[in-house]
């Protein structure tokens, strides 16, 4: 613990000496005890400021960030997905956060791929380049293999040495700050910070695997092998490991070059629709979606087709989840806010006493004003930013894996407005959510649906009370959008908090024991 209390004296050093803390102050004023802590912690500190003043204070707040490194990075992009805690301005400013850092050494990267694969495969890989691009996680190389008999261009993408000890050692320094301003300011609580840095541990250190984003992507693409126009590129397992991942180099353009599309007769209008109704299509059909939709993680191939990369940030929607989503965007769309209100109450997002008219008004002030704009004002991202302003006042649940998909959400209107500036992202999202609760709804679903239910109840017969017991416990925990319990996660999350707890309660009484001494002596 001790050492967890030098590395946040440290990470505190760095934020001191940047001005994050002036800059914040602009979007949103930070509580008094949390500026007094800035200011002890910046005593003796240069206060000297190597921002440059020609940019906004937005642009600022993102360098100050990148400049601290990975950790910094990854809480930034992470708070941007929760305009719940630092405000919805600060948020939109943290949406344009950077993923990138100074490549390390091609011996360096040699050196990976030699140990994590082997010196006989490493052997086998032909003309590894120079890194190509390098983010705060990993860099990528392009290169050949010999697949099969044919040479294929294939992206090597390799994490940066000793990323995960150094990640980790700061976040838990992290946590341990989180946990001290809930414990001092009460009304912290309900946000969930421990459980937000937590969270934010988990996802990364998901995505410092890079064999698990290689079965996301394999996942991915088994998905969406029928969706046409759509293409995710082929993993090569062979030549990938906890620090190598290896899949098809892409020959294309991004998606935010948009006069070269229009040179290439792309029709830029229809690869707006494209981009809304597949990412919807995957969050609602298959539950699993590409978390991290900007620009720089989308091309458009030689033949037109949208190609997804990057896949170490994907979302996860559960059944309910998936209806519960469908049902209140449609809600909205045919501007039946009871009907919404009540997917609210159903799905357990509000507690069952607040009165369904009151919820249902909320909801309409802020449909309706949405309605009354241009097309090109319409925006289904803001709609689900404007949902968290009513989650004080009706005590709604933090909702993790909704958070990202309406960060999500975002983003990809975002990208799909900079194609085509009128795009109408209700129109194009009526079909597709439309369709899905068709299906959901057709006797012939049903059935198929109670046939498997009933086969696999049947199998699992003599466990049933057990299976009673723990899903009583998982949609408890589902409806308060917290970390199921009898998980590993909640698990690690209850030592966490179990640790830093004893570890304030001795600190509480050291320093008693300090001031008694004290007392006594003078």
């Amino acid at each position: 613990m001790i050492k967890k209390l030098i590395t946040l004296f440290k990470l505190g050093r760095k934020v001191a000496k940047s001005d994050i803390l002036g800059i914040t102050s602009k979007f949103q004023e930070p509580p008094l005890s949390i500026k007094i802590l800035f200011k002890i912690l910046s005593f003796s500190f240069s206060s000297k400021n190597n921002s440059p003043l020609n940019i906004n204070e937005g642009e600022r707040l993102s360098k100050s960030l990148e400049s601290m490194g990975t950790t910094f990075i990854k809480l930034g992009q992470f708070l941007a997905t929760r305009p719940d805690i630092i405000g919805e301005s600060l948020s939109k400013e943290l949406e344009n956060l950077q993923d990138r850092l100074p490549p390390f050494s091609q011996d360096q990267a040699k050196k990976i791929i030699s140990d994590d694969l082997g010196i006989d495969t490493f052997n086998s890989i032909i003309d590894l380049s120079e890194p190509i691009a390098a983010a705060s996680i990993a860099q990528v190389h392009k290169a050949k293999i010999n697949d099969n008999g044919i040479i294929k261009d294939v992206a090597i993408k390799i994490l940066r040495p000793d990323i995960k000890k150094i990640f980790n050692e700061e976040i838990d320094a992290i946590m341990l700050f989180a946990f001290l301003v809930e414990s001092l300011i009460k009304k912290t609580k309900r946000l969930k910070l421990v459980e937000v840095v937590f969270l934010l541990r988990e996802i990364t250190n998901l995505e410092m695997d890079l064999r698990f984003e290689a079965a996301a992507a394999n996942e991915y693409a088994e998905n969406t092998k029928n969706d046409i126009g759509f293409n995710v590129p082929k993993i090569y397992w062979n030549y990938t490991s906890e620090n190598v991942m290896t899949l098809d180099w892409v020959e294309g353009i991004s998606i935010r070059e948009t006069d070269e599309l229009k040179k290439r007769d792309i029709n830029t209008k229809k690869l707006a629709e494209d981009i809304i109704q597949n990412f919807l299509r995957h969050a609602v059909r298959d539950g699993f979606f590409h978390a991290d939709m900007h620009q720089g993680n989308i091309l458009i191939d030689n033949d037109g087709h949208i190609v997804p990369i990057d896949f170490g940030i994907m979302g996860r929607l559960d059944k309910m989840s998936k209806r519960f989503l469908a049902e209140i965007l449609f809600g909205f769309i045919q501007r039946d806010y009871k009907k919404v209100a009540e997917v609210h109450l159903l799905a357990g997002l509000v507690p069952k006493d607040v009165p369904i008219n009151d919820l249902a008004q909320a909801l309409r002030s802020i449909g309706e004003p949405i309605f009354g704009q241009a097309v090109k004002d319409i925006s289904g991202g803001k709609l689900l930013k404007q949902l968290f302003d009513v989650t004080e006042k009706f005590n709604m649940q933090t909702q993790p894996q909704l958070l990202m998909l309406q960060k999500t959400m975002v983003v990809v209107e975002g990208v799909a407005r900079k194609l085509n500036p009128e795009t109408n992202i209700w129109t194009t999202s009526k079909p597709i959510l439309e369709n899905w609760l068709k299906e959901t709804k057709n006797p012939m679903t049903t059935i198929n649906e109670t046939i498997n239910s009933t086969s696999e109840v049947i199998k699992r017969l003599p466990e049933f009370p057990e299976i009673m017991d723990k899903a009583n416990q998982a949609l408890t925990f589902l409806a308060s959008g917290q970390i199921p319990q009898n998980s590993n996660s909640y698990n690690a999350l209850s030592d966490k908090r179990s640790e830093m707890v004893t570890f304030r309660n001795q600190s509480i009484i050291g320093f008693l024991l300090l001031v008694i001494l004290g007392l006594l002596v003078f």
